[in-house]
């Protein structure tokens, strides 16, 4: 959705192209803690949680409240009891498998890893289980876990725990609650080894945690740029008062990382602009709550700051366009707009960053802006892409971009802006008045390199009814060496996980960014620490999880078969990569490259088994998307006769196509394309 439109067609072929556990030096790091002794019982009931698996999907609790039980069981790589439990463990899961249970394993051993728990699960024959890492032991401290090879059955209806004990006493309370009955706790010693908590320890101390010194200045730092007046956040979080009487709520969204929102893995990349809390953070700040969230001793620090959040979160901008005004009614479906603002630039200057400042965030889905054609009117609005440069966008989330890796964007004097909006009914009439913050590089000084992004977009998805683990995957290959430096992920609300990968020409992957739970309300830019380079041949995949069920809560319809749409109750697969090419300047710029680029993107993002062909099995989609209009003429396509459309198949196909008239109003916007390389100035031409 950050890029600029159009289609083409023929044959009716539509061709469209992404503690710490601070363990003294690492946060994960191997302790040498000592475990306690096992105490009796345990918890009544169970709040709510969300952790990544070993295949980085991220398993909400809450969101199994339909099952008729949940069964988690103790894990610690390597223990004996559990390896000796295991065929046990999945007899048990195979027995209640279709009848409402689920069945996932924890992990909250501290220095236990991805990696070396896949072979261990594997090993003793649990490889099919999910196993959850609860790398800070925030779920495993809340459970009363001791043990490994401990059983634990949840009573969904009010989040009870009915048994905890060795796997061979399980199978009664499990039974009574497929039967809709009411289970007593039943709790008997596991025989696992002991697993280390070694802040459980120290509980006795919570209450002396300050407030003043150590609770306000992580809320200042981390929660009040939103929760403060005039941010996007639904409440204030500027004194003591609002952040006790909201700390219930605190402990729910750190323990289901929702909050601060920042969504790749923390065991997958580095990033720059990472405000999530440490996890030495999340632990004291959780603690605190547990202790009854103490005022203590001293001033409150929230207090003695006059909080109000900026119009403009990067400061006054150096030019400031009003989009035209958009009524958007209280119900109904709204097409794309496309208004523009005619004579924006005076004189040419290099784009460093953007800002939005949008009034009703509810009625907004996204806003894209571009440089417009010369012969746009202004405040036209136009049926189809009305850019020739895209320049940068507003998804839900933090309303502004910086151009990471000194990049930048040239937009030519004498240059109107043109906008593509999407806005969204949600049940009460309003009026959006959107803003547009422009930040230019300071005259005479340039960027070093071009901004490029280049979308993965894959519109052949097609995710059926009621499918709750529905799987997606599409790529790009790079046709010259590059340089990558960030990537903004996007779907709609059906999508639940993503990940981004790169397949080196060798055929080694290495994953780049993971996002177990991806949230529609928060799209960032996500900016590697350290750009990536990337040889010529290398391939970025992103693989998607859809969750088209009535487990979903935020989703629109559970009974349809979805495809690629532009509105929200439709879905897309959309990875956007920012990159430059090696060598080039913003002086000398390779345009030539993106449009190699380009071409292959068709074939790539319906190539489901990266193969580099495409097979009759992997031509799917929406009436108009490729992949159908492309089965409907595989024969005819397929040249050789191999059973499969390769590339120069593709290719000739296309020349074929003529043309759909009309120019801009022609265009179609269902689907996106790449947008114009940026128009980069000559030596003399600024």
């Amino acid at each position: 959705m950050r890029t600029s439109q159009k289609a083409i067609a023929g044959l009716g072929l539509l061709a469209t192209a992404a503690s710490a556990i601070a363990l003294m030096a690492s946060p994960h790091g191997v302790s040498s803690a000592r475990a306690e002794a096992p105490k009796a019982g345990g918890p009544a009931r169970v709040d709510d949680f969300l952790l990544a698996d070993q295949n980085l999907f991220g398993r909400q609790l809450y969101w199994m409240r339909q099952d008729k039980a949940v069964v988690l069981v103790t894990y610690a790589s390597g223990d004996k009891q559990l390896h000796a439990d295991a065929q046990a463990l999945m007899a048990l899961r195979a027995a209640y498998a279709g009848k409402g249970v689920e069945m996932m394993a924890v992990d909250s051993r501290l220095g236990d890893r991805r990696d070396p728990v896949i072979a261990d699960a594997k090993a003793a024959g649990l490889a099919d289980m999910p196993i959850l890492f609860d790398y800070e032991q925030l779920v495993g401290e809340e459970l009363g876990v001791t043990r490994a090879a401990e059983v634990i059955v949840i009573d969904p209806r009010g989040w009870t725990i009915a048994y905890r004990g060795p796997v061979d006493g399980a199978k009664p309370a499990i039974d009574a609650l497929v039967a809709g009955q009411k289970v007593a706790l039943t709790s008997v010693e596991a025989r696992g080894e002991l697993i280390a908590f070694p802040e459980r320890a120290k509980a006795a101390t919570f209450a002396q945690i300050s407030y003043a010194k150590t609770i306000a200045p992580m809320v200042e730092a981390k929660c009040v740029t939103c929760h403060q007046p005039g941010g996007i956040g639904p409440m204030p979080l500027t004194s003591y008062e609002q952040v006790k009487g909201f700390s219930p709520m605190i402990r729910e969204v750190i323990r289901t990382h929702r909050m601060p929102p920042f969504e790749p893995d923390e065991t997958v990349g580095q990033w720059k602009d990472d405000g999530r809390l440490s996890p030495q953070q999340m632990k004291t700040l959780v603690h605190w709550i547990d202790a009854g969230a103490p005022r203590g001793s001293g001033e409150d620090p929230l207090k003695k700051i006059d909080f109000k959040a900026p119009e403009w979160p990067l400061g006054k901008p150096d030019k400031i366009v009003e989009i035209p005004t958009m009524k958007v009614p209280a119900s109904g479906v709204i097409d794309y707009q496309y208004p523009s603002v005619k004579n924006v630039m005076t004189e040419g200057r290099w784009l460093k960053a953007s800002a939005f400042v949008v009034n009703d965030r509810q009625a907004v889905h996204h806003i894209l802006s571009g440089v417009a054609p010369s012969d746009t009117p202004a405040g036209e609005t136009v049926a189809g892409s009305p850019f020739t440069t895209l320049l940068q966008g507003y998804v839900p989330g933090v309303g502004y971009q910086k151009m990471a890796q000194d990049s930048g964007l040239w937009i030519p004097s004498g240059s109107g802006l043109a906008f593509q909006a999407h806005y969204t009914t949600y049940g009460k009439a309003t009026v959006e008045n959107t803003k547009l913050g422009l930040y230019f590089y300071p005259k005479g000084e340039e960027p070093k390199y071009p901004r490029r992004t280049f979308g993965i977009f894959d519109f052949s998805i097609e995710i059926p009814a009621g499918e709750a683990d529905h799987k997606e995957v599409a790529y790009i290959e790079f046709p010259k060496d590059a340089v990558v430096y960030a990537f903004t992920p996007h779907s709609h609300k059906r999508g639940v996980a993503a990940n981004v990968s790169i397949r080196y020409p060798d055929g080694k992957e290495e994953m780049l960014l993971a996002m177990p739970r991806y949230d529609f309300n928060w799209q960032w830019d996500y900016v590697l620490a350290k750009p990536l380079n990337v040889p010529a041949g290398s391939k970025i995949i992103t693989r998607w999880v859809y969750d088209n069920s009535t487990r979903n809560p935020g989703n629109p319809d559970p009974t349809k078969t979805v495809y690629w749409g532009e509105q929200s109750f439709e879905e897309m697969l959309a990875v956007y990569i920012h990159y430059h090419w090696a060598g080039e300047t913003a002086k000398a710029p390779r345009d030539d490259y993106d449009k190699l680029m380009q071409a292959n993107l068709m074939l790539d993002v319906m190539d489901d088994n990266m193969d580099g062909k495409l097979e009759y099995s992997e031509l799917k989609g929406g009436p108009q998307s490729p992949g159908t209009m492309l089965k409907k003429y595989f024969a005819l396509i397929d040249t050789d006769h191999d059973g499969s459309i390769d590339a120069k198949e593709l290719a000739a196909a296309m020349k074929l196509l003529p043309k759909r008239g009309g120019g801009r109003a022609a265009a179609s916007s269902a689907a996106p394309v790449q947008p114009a390389p940026a128009a980069t100035p000559t030596a003399g031409g600024r």
